[in-house]
């Protein structure tokens, strides 16, 4: 009997324990809070499931439990055997079409929903973003705009944008959970879907998709702003040359150190120069000081980037910076940082809209 007790005391915690930890995580990276009618649309569904398979599982659950307490063989019972009813036309007829009305009951809207939103009949009216998967980072070039950035996306609010998705390498997979649901990312053809922000926030995305040894770093943000911020950043970003900025002594050193070092054969610091489907070999860098995060998950720091242009092996693992530039001291990285931290090319940014986006984990 204390044996049997112990386990079902511990049977119990871990189900409470279960309970706990689901409510665990982030409110702008979740598909339980949704912030768009995708989301809502993907919400629907997930209650939906839930709501049948209980049910089924109740269905199973409570009858075995009334049979394996009520009508379990006791001490000093006559031995018989139950009545069979293998065969039973009437039993069978119900249990094979109840999970028939069961599946159809998911199966229905869950098509109808994925059809709705796969369908970009109206993609021309809307914003186009094209987005590239590469390991391990995110590029999103504006279509009609003339402009690209990386690992931060701004959108409008209350609007739908279109993403076009592919990627330079290996499968990935764009997830933004308070948006909309996911999507595969090939390197054969572009997949399209779109998201919609009822609310200006900053939201957390993931690739879905192990790729690779820094596939949990893969982060980027959606940036959701008002219309009217939306057009300022647009056209902040088409006028912002990098040339024309004026930088303090240490920053101009490191630019210097930047041009030096060839960093433009793989990264942009503006879109004076822009050509429509071309993705750089590494990151966008024209905004860079207005970053949410940089590498995907670091906060944009000067400490941090010195770390991170010093050796980015040991902080993001198999990303295509390592090796591809001659080895930096960390006297030069501070300067290089210093220049990188002034490229600054609108007052929208993620800290604008979401003043804690620049908070730690630990600090939230």
């Amino acid at each position: 009997m204390k044996t049997w007790l112990g386990k079902f005391k511990s049977i119990t915690l871990l189900g409470l324990l279960t309970i706990v930890l689901a409510g665990c995580g982030k409110e702008n990276l979740t598909a339980l809070s949704p912030k768009g009618g995708s989301a809502d649309t993907s919400l629907y569904l997930i209650i939906l499931t839930t709501i049948v398979m209980s049910l089924v599982f109740l269905a199973v659950v409570i009858p075995f439990i009334i049979v394996l307490f009520r009508f379990r063989k006791k001490k000093g019972d006559a031995e018989f055997i139950p009545e069979q009813v293998e065969g039973n036309q009437k039993l069978e007829t119900i249990w094979t079409i109840i999970p028939i009305i069961l599946v159809v009951i998911m199966a229905v809207p869950t098509v109808l929903a994925t059809f709705e939103l796969a369908d970009d009949a109206d993609a021309a009216e809307h914003i186009n973003i094209d987005v590239t998967g590469n390991q391990y980072w995110w590029h999103f070039d504006y279509q009609d705009e003339e402009i690209a950035t990386s690992q931060d996306m701004y959108i409008p609010t209350d609007t739908k944008v279109y993403v076009n998705l592919i990627t330079s390498d290996v499968l990935h997979s764009f997830w933004v959970p308070t948006l909309a649901g996911k999507m595969d990312v090939n390197p054969e053809n572009v997949n399209t879907m779109y998201m919609d922000a009822e609310e200006e926030g900053v939201y957390f995305g993931k690739c879905a998709e192990l790729c690779g040894p820094s596939h949990s770093l893969m982060d980027f943000k959606v940036v959701a702003v008002s219309e009217d911020d939306y057009e300022t950043w647009v056209t902040d970003m088409q006028d912002f040359d990098s040339e024309e900025v004026e930088l303090d002594a240490v920053a101009t050193e490191g630019k210097e150190l930047f041009d030096d070092k060839n960093c433009l054969s793989c990264h942009a610091t503006d879109n004076q120069n822009y050509q429509e489907g071309s993705v750089p070999v590494g990151p966008d860098l024209t905004s860079f000081a207005d970053r949410s995060r940089f590498a995907g998950i670091l906060l944009p720091t000067k400490e941090n980037l010195v770390d991170w242009i010093v050796d980015p092996e040991s902080i993001k693992p198999g990303n295509k910076m390592t090796g591809a530039y001659e080895a930096t001291s960390e006297e030069e990285a501070e300067k290089i940082a210093e220049y990188l931290m002034q490229l600054s090319p609108s007052d929208v940014t993620a800290e604008s809209v979401d003043t804690e986006v620049l908070s730690s984990d630990e600090e939230k």
